[in-house]
């Protein structure tokens, strides 16, 4: 006998019972509980007999059960097994927010613990810039390719071309981890690729004529804007290390007896697992940035910083600091910034001095690797990087003599 919504209403379970059910057909029964009342459907597959919860009474009405009913028998002539669909169905449809904005959110929160704060800040920027403004409210499901596109040129309007490719690589992220988790069906962003205008990156401006370098080493060393920033533009070339990594040089951080520079991991430009637990760099100090910072110390030694700002000793100057000294100096950006020097040293390094490159991208803080792909040690070979650095302020020295000049060779230029 099928059952009424009166039958369901005022059944009970027998005192002293645990369960009573109350079958409808073709498999589809209540099961009554002293506390509840709820819908299942059993069904039989081979080997074993099975059921499915399909919610319980009365927030599943008598209709509401037989039509899910109905659909878990149409799923097992289909070959399905009711009982997978219906957990994947719940995982899809578990009250989950599916707009873009709730998704990206979702996303970042379970990235960017692993990201350096640099690289947080530029994917929160992404999205709360450039796409939440426009499609933050629209379900995944629903946002086709051409309105992303709409969005994303929307940037490339602006003249940031660099900035649009990186907001479409934002959403591509969200996205994937859309399709992942249910949101949507598939990863959109493929279909926009190639749409946007392709972007050249520009490499920060770097001398690497050993004439012109030399012309600029004795511009600098005649630099009259204070003994500060006259010594972190001389030891730039020298060391050719990230300009925040120079410019936050602490005292505690070097050793002038041993000639050694050791900059923790946690200033080093990393992601914030290698900052967190990655070696310590050490960038060996030739006899040349040893007497610079000798002479510095006098002035600058009673604080914690090398290199402190006018305001305060516990700061360093500003990377608007140097760069502002060589523009005064007239090196413009287009001529040469504080980071170039890092391609300058290591152009002439390699195709003038004939260091081994390998040697060059440790200095450098790269990680690169070896001919049997292993990952290469940034803080091995100190040895090596001390003759080579040492050969490298004597050979900048000889630059800043003009008798001594160096021809740049032919095939390098």
């Amino acid at each position: 006998m099928l059952l009424t919504d009166v039958h369901c209403k005022n059944a009970t379970c027998p005192q002293g019972k645990q369960r009573k059910r109350l079958n409808d057909g073709d498999g589809l029964y209540l099961e009554v509980t002293p506390s509840s009342k709820r819908w299942f459907f059993r069904f039989y597959s081979p080997g074993k007999d099975s059921r499915v919860a399909i919610g319980p009474y009365p927030r599943v009405s008598l209709s509401a059960a037989r039509k899910a009913k109905d659909e878990a028998k149409a799923q097992q002539s289909q070959g399905k097994d009711p009982a997978t669909e219906r957990k994947i169905a719940k995982l899809q449809g578990a009250s989950i927010a599916d707009t873009f904005k709730a998704t990206a959110l979702e996303w970042y929160g379970k990235h960017s613990p692993r990201w350096s704060n640099h690289h947080a800040i530029r994917e929160k920027r992404n999205l709360e810039k450039d796409l939440f403004p426009y499609i933050g409210e629209r379900r995944m499901e629903e946002v086709r390719p051409v309105e992303l596109l709409a969005v994303v040129r929307k940037v490339e309007e602006r003249g940031a071309l660099d900035v649009a490719h990186r907001v479409l690589s934002t959403a591509r992220a969200v996205w994937r981890y859309g399709v992942a988790t249910a949101r949507c069906e598939r990863d959109i962003t493929a279909d926009l690729s190639g749409a946007l205008t392709p972007h050249k990156g520009r490499h920060f401006a770097a001398i690497t004529d050993p004439v012109k370098l030399g012309q600029l080493l004795r511009v600098i060393r005649g630099y009259q804007g204070g003994p500060i920033v006259r010594t972190a533009l001389q030891l730039a070339p020298i060391l050719f290390q990230r300009p925040g990594e120079l410019r936050g040089m602490s005292w505690a951080e070097v050793d002038l007896e041993k000639g050694i520079w050791t900059i923790p991991a946690a200033r080093m430009k990393r992601q914030k697992e290698g900052k967190e637990y990655g070696a310590d760099h050490l960038v060996p100090l030739p006899r040349q940035a040893v007497e610079l910072l000798r002479d510095l110390q006098p002035l600058t030694g009673d604080g914690p910083m090398v290199f402190p700002g006018e305001r305060s000793k516990t700061r360093p100057i500003s990377d608007n600091t140097l760069r502002a000294a060589l523009q005064t100096l007239g090196y413009g950006p287009d001529k040469q910034s504080v980071h170039g020097f890092r391609a300058t040293a290591r152009t002439i390094l390699a195709e003038v001095l004939e260091f081994d490159p390998l040697m060059i991208e440790a200095q450098l803080a790269h990680a690169v690797k070896d001919a049997n792909g292993r990952a290469y040690n940034r803080t091995s070979y100190v040895t090596q990087r001390a003759a080579m650095l040492q050969s490298w302020a004597d050979y900048l020295d000889k630059l800043r003599d003009e008798d001594n000049v160096i021809k740049f060779p032919t095939k390098a230029a």
